[in-house]
């Protein structure tokens, strides 16, 4: 199954990330620390990565960029 949207919260040291696929079914759940994160999204296909925005969600946003996601900020409310 092909993951076409990525949730990702972020925080000091633990990421969740939470995917489906473009038909809306469940695809993906990981909870990985912040030193796996460069790891993983290299592997993971481009897709679109969506951010709740704080302080450090811009940065994430870049980086997913450069490996071809497009990096959304969502608002925290």
């Amino acid at each position: 199954m092909q993951v076409s949207v990525v949730g990702l919260e972020i925080a000091k040291q633990v990421f969740q990330l939470q995917g489906v696929s473009a038909e809306g079914k469940g695809a993906l759940r990981k909870r990985l620390r912040r030193a796996q994160v460069a790891a993983f999204r290299a592997q993971l296909p481009p897709c679109v990565i969506g951010i709740e925005a704080g302080a450090g969600a811009p940065h994430w946003a870049r980086v997913l960029q450069q490996y071809g996601h497009a990096g959304k900020l969502s608002s925290p409310q």
